[in-house]
């Protein structure tokens, strides 16, 4: 692997919200993302349909004041279509025309390809081979999202042979979404069905994690979503990155320590980073770290980077 001085500078990206968050609190943050040091913002509800407190008006009035603060603006589409309503939302957020979409769900690529927009692929379209990025990228594709689960051997490859003008982003840090399912599992934790589900998940900003028998957290609830109870830290990867040609980092907002996740990010990325860094981003996780996807082992696994090696 080239490691040397052929290396990119990759822009910070914060991924859509994956929580349900009161709307006050939502434009809050947003506010505070404005004065942050992220290049691109995603925006809109990827997870639940019923989250509807902030609104496509609303996320759109947030991407233009984003946008006046200097910010890329990308809106995102949701991941599981079951309903009618669903599809028409998706469809709306296709057919607008002040930012570019994040396709998370192949109905929508269809979408824009027919109307001849480019579009941004989301963690959730599976891209596992150059085949894939070829016939993506000649439907309008311009930037694609590495899947969670590869790692940086698979990457590689990809790199190498990703079409020209195609930019890749991966996801460095945030509880990694690993499943969608129709069934609402925040509901059913609280015996409740998923039709009147009480909005329960709004009581907890950063999901709901579930233990194993021997009390290690193990996985976290978000609604319909399942998500690792650990942490994805890519932060001792930096270098990996550059010199893999990635063009964009993902951080994914959590309900506290998301602006001192992105300066630590951004420090990085224009500085060679310190041993004791990676431990203090301990205190960021709300229930540890991990990278073990990264290095093509389980995802629970944590590696530690020798920096000491050329």
């Amino acid at each position: 692997m080239n490691t040397g001085s052929n290396t990119v500078k990759p822009k910070l990206s914060l991924g859509p919200l994956l929580y349900y968050w009161p709307k006050k609190q939502v434009l809050e943050f947003y506010q505070k993302v404005a004065k942050s040091e992220v290049d691109i913002v995603y925006l809109g509800e990827v997870v639940c349909s019923k989250r509807l407190d902030v609104k496509l008006d609303d996320w759109i009035e947030i991407g233009q004041m984003l946008e006046q603060h200097g910010k890329q603006v990308v809106l995102s589409t949701m991941t599981l279509i079951e309903a009618a309503s669903e599809r028409s939302r998706m469809k709306k957020v296709c057919e607008q025309d002040y930012f570019e979409v994040e396709a998370n769900d192949f109905g929508a690529i269809e979408m824009l390809y027919q109307q001849g927009k480019s579009f941004i692929t989301g963690a959730s379209i599976n891209i596992y081979n150059e085949q894939s990025l070829n016939l993506l990228h000649q439907q309008g594709m311009r930037r694609w999202h590495l899947s969670v689960e590869l790692g940086k051997d698979l990457l590689q490859n990809l790199q190498q042979l990703r079409p020209s003008g195609v930019e890749t982003e991966v996801f460095v840090w945030g509880r990694m979404p690993l499943a969608y399912s129709a069934r609402c599992f925040t509901a059913r934790a609280h015996n409740l069905p998923k039709d009147r589900c009480d909005f329960k998940c709004i009581n907890d900003p950063d999901g709901l994690v579930m233990k194993t028998r021997e009390h290690e957290e193990f996985l976290c609830l978000n609604g319909i979503q399942t998500q690792s109870a650990l942490t994805c830290n890519l932060l001792s990867e930096i270098e990996t990155l550059k010199a893999l040609s990635v063009d964009v980092l993902r951080i994914s907002p959590q309900s506290k320590y998301t602006f001192e996740v992105i300066s630590t990010f951004k420090q990085a990325i224009d500085h060679p980073i310190k041993e004791s860094t990676n431990v203090d981003l301990k205190d960021y996780a709300p229930s540890g770290l991990c990278n073990g996807y990264w290095f093509g082992s389980s995802g629970m696994d944590q590696h530690h980077t020798d920096r000491s090696q050329p």
